[in-house]
């Protein structure tokens, strides 16, 4: 127990007092009393928990097995609208971490640790064997492997501004990705709001996971004087993700999906910039997708209220996932 109440306090030490008290005026208004238990979770990183999504160019029978023997089970085991048997992905009731892979050059790794709700952006966009998809906004990399489990793209568009982010997402590729299948990936290092006039129409399918306020990490800045910088600049967050959204808007072929997602619980940057751009095209729809929310409800807890034509994923007791906003839009074929 004395070890224990340490590592607590270890722990309690390094949650930045700036952003808590930020996030504690900002959420507790808008999530109501579910922000308790949302920031109870945050602040407990021994309560997170860590999917993991099975790399189908590196299968592995003896991994599968083990999984099911330590009692963990397939994320969606629900009927959703669209999930492919080639995705495959193992949670833990428990806050179970499995550790993760040494990256090796020209060895592919068998699996990817992740948080089980960003793989809610990549079941959205319904990715079809042969399209023409982009994901403006790529680093780290996890969902551009989630989309490539889900199928095969006829050309897949990873692009991303940050040059370190950049390298982190080529190293990604590089350990999940055959050799064959790199032939019809593009990296690029596009300011993504350049996209839409670069390629016009070019494109199927549009992931945009936008930069954003990643509470998860904000939490634990250990520069205090860095997150209150961070927190000034947060209100011009919502005019890039806008500008992003327009971008990748130019960049969808009419008839085409778009799927917008980020980390954060902040309102400002979800449901008040999918607002704005319906408010702002008449060849905008949003799509609903209550269905997947509630297909869903056994593994993730979502928001309540305000989410009116996109889903939150907020960390809950057991299912500490999130948070994940995300809104499905679809480009008509008039203007």
């Amino acid at each position: 127990m004395r070890l224990k109440a340490k590592s607590e306090r270890k722990l309690a030490k390094q949650i930045c007092k700036v952003v808590l008290d930020h996030f504690e005026k900002q959420y507790s208004k808008e999530l109501g009393d579910a922000w308790n238990t949302v920031r109870d979770i945050l602040i407990s990183p021994s309560c997170w928990q860590y999917a993991i999504l099975l790399n189908r160019f590196n299968y592995s029978f003896e991994l599968e097995k083990d999984l099911h023997l330590k009692g963990y089970h397939t994320l969606f085991q629900g009927s959703l609208p669209y999930y492919p048997k080639s995705m495959k992905c193992y949670l833990s009731r428990t806050p179970d971490r499995m550790p993760s892979e040494r990256h090796q050059i020209g060895i592919l790794k068998k699996y990817y640790l992740l948080n089980a709700a960003s793989l809610l952006p990549v079941l959205a966009l319904e990715l079809r064997d042969g399209e023409k998809v982009l994901d403006l906004c790529s680093a780290p990399g996890g969902k551009s492997i989630a989309l490539l489990q889900c199928a095969y793209p006829g050309y897949l568009h990873c692009n991303e501004h940050d040059s370190l982010r950049l390298r982190w997402l080529r190293q990604t590729l590089e350990s999940f990705i055959p050799q064959p299948l790199v032939k019809v990936i593009k990296v690029s290092e596009l300011d993504g709001r350049e996209m839409g006039d670069a390629q016009p129409e070019m494109f199927d399918k549009v992931l945009v996971d936008a930069p954003c306020s990643n509470d998860r990490s904000w939490l634990f800045s250990s520069d205090s004087q860095k997150a209150a910088c961070r927190i000034s600049q947060r209100r011009n967050l919502p005019v890039l993700q806008v500008e992003l959204l327009r971008s990748a808007i130019k960049a969808l072929r009419p008839g085409g999906l778009l799927v917008y997602s980020t980390c954060t619980l902040s309102k400002a940057e979800n449901q008040d910039v999918i607002s704005e751009i319906l408010n702002s095209y008449t060849n905008i729809m949003p799509v609903d997708i209550k269905e997947m929310a509630r297909t869903c409800s056994q593994d993730f807890t979502f928001a309540p209220t305000g989410q009116e034509c996109g889903l939150l994923v907020i960390p809950d007791k057991g299912k500490a996932w999130g948070p994940m906003y995300v809104a499905k839009l679809k480009k008509s074929w008039t203007t």
